[in-house]
């Protein structure tokens, strides 16, 4: 019974911050459940793991939709000897100035610096420094925050550019880049 009481507990918790997700946004949820974020930030993703209150985020961050925080090695559970399992917990801290690409995985251990990109899909292992662009498993910098800035403040489309008396569609296809990538 006791169990049984303590998982209906948990149901209603989780089901309070799944309305606040919902109805308040993501940086309101990610509160609720323990996150320290600061200001300016846009939180689209649920997953803080197991210990939320381990996670730092700083002011103007992007953490975008499928990103997962991991604050623990559930690994532990392999290595039992006499004194029993093995724990490892890790704060994951993120600085000012970062956009933290769709489905990226942060491990815990973690400190993310300022002007930081995250490419989608990254599996970050390792702290990143100040004024880097990183990507891929195991993520690696690929470029500099600094160099990206310069080239989009001079060539990628302005809110001033951007007719927004037109519908979202036909604003968009005004603006787009018809350039494709070149083949690898």
């Amino acid at each position: 019974m006791k169990k049984a009481f303590k998982k209906l507990i948990t149901l209603i918790k989780h089901s309070g911050r799944v309305f606040i997700y919902f109805f308040k946004g993501g940086v309101a949820y990610a509160r609720a459940c323990g996150v320290m974020v600061g200001q300016n930030c846009r939180i689209y993703t649920r997953s803080f793991g197991s210990e939320p209150f381990l996670i730092t985020i700083g002011n103007n961050v992007t953490v975008t939709g499928g990103t997962a925080f991991i604050t623990h090695d559930g690994a532990g559970i392999l290595f039992n000897d006499d004194k029993g399992r093995r724990y490892l917990y890790a704060p994951v801290e993120i600085g000012n100035n970062v956009f933290i690409g769709y489905r990226s995985i942060i491990l815990p251990g973690v400190k993310i610096g300022n002007n930081v990109i995250i490419a989608a899909g990254s599996v970050v292992v390792n702290s990143i420094p100040d004024d880097a662009i990183v990507g891929g498993t195991p993520a690696k910098i690929i470029g500099k925050f600094s160099d990206l800035k310069d080239r989009a403040l001079q060539s990628w489309v302005s809110d001033a550019d951007i007719n927004k008396s037109l519908a979202y569609q036909d604003r968009i296809n005004q603006v787009k880049s018809n350039v494709l990538k070149k083949s690898l």
